[in-house]
């Protein structure tokens, strides 16, 4: 079998016991089964301008209602063949839909050089599908989709951030070693009362004996409580609770 283009000559050369390998006895007597040879046997005369490899052109990979059109079969029997096909290992068909006759190489003459030639087939084909796979995961970890999701995520984070940073009530960082968490309000409430200076002693008592607290501003009130309470007992004095300077939270 031969076909001519552009003055280049294919031929598929087929052994005298083709039709006698245990697929092809499988294959022809399934029902329907000769309608599949013929399809094989076209599918081979097409595939070798590209030894062995069956698209449509570069881009576009043949799918079964064009099969149909080629191989002058309804689209039922190719769909049928080709599972079977490649059930039996007589093709492959690669994740962008290039369909690879795998026994071709047996096929397309002999040299001394035979050998190499399908091994080389061999190597061609899983290079591609290492290609198709690297450029499937490639477009679904590029797509313009997840781009803007990740641009719009990483906005709003910065956003978020900004916000928070700028926000009245977000805390800052305060003390010796800052540990002491207070809001602007807090601090300049803290500084009105009169005991900033609680705030380094909070923020070393937390460093050296490990403590957290909740609320670094309900514990600097009353540290400052019982510390107002102690010295007016050393002076002998009956200290009254003063809520408007301590506030309802303090016990």
């Amino acid at each position: 079998m031969i076909i001519i283009d552009q003055k280049k000559y294919y031929y598929l050369k087929l052994k005298e016991n083709f039709f006698d390998s245990d697929e092809m006895i499988v294959l022809e007597n399934m029902p329907d089964g000769y309608l599949y040879s013929n399809i094989l046997l076209k599918l081979y005369l097409r595939s070798l301008k590209n030894e062995g490899k069956l698209m449509f052109n570069d881009r576009i990979p043949f799918n079964a209602t064009m099969l149909a059109q080629v191989t002058r079969h309804n689209v039922g029997v190719i769909e049928k063949a080709m599972k079977i096909f490649r059930e039996l290992g007589l093709i492959d068909i690669l994740d962008n839909g290039a369909i690879y006759l795998l026994d071709i190489q047996n096929f397309i003459g002999r040299s001394s050089t035979e050998a190499d030639r399908i091994r080389k087939y061999r190597n061609q084909i899983e290079t591609e599908k290492g290609n198709v796979q690297m450029l499937q995961q490639k477009s679904e970890n590029c797509t313009p989709e997840l781009e803007n999701k990740e641009r719009v995520k990483k906005e709003k984070s910065k956003s978020d951030t900004e916000a928070q940073k700028n926000s009245p009530n977000s805390k800052n960082p305060h003390g010796t070693y800052k540990n002491v968490m207070l809001t602007d309000e807090e601090l300049e409430d803290i500084k009105t009362k009169g005991f900033e200076y609680l705030i380094d002693r909070l923020s070393e008592y937390m460093k050296s004996k490990g403590k957290e607290y909740a609320d670094h501003y309900v514990t600097l009130l009353s540290f400052a409580k019982r510390e107002d309470k102690a010295n007016a007992t050393s002076k002998g004095k009956v200290v009254e609770y003063d809520e408007k300077r301590w506030g309802k939270i303090i016990g």
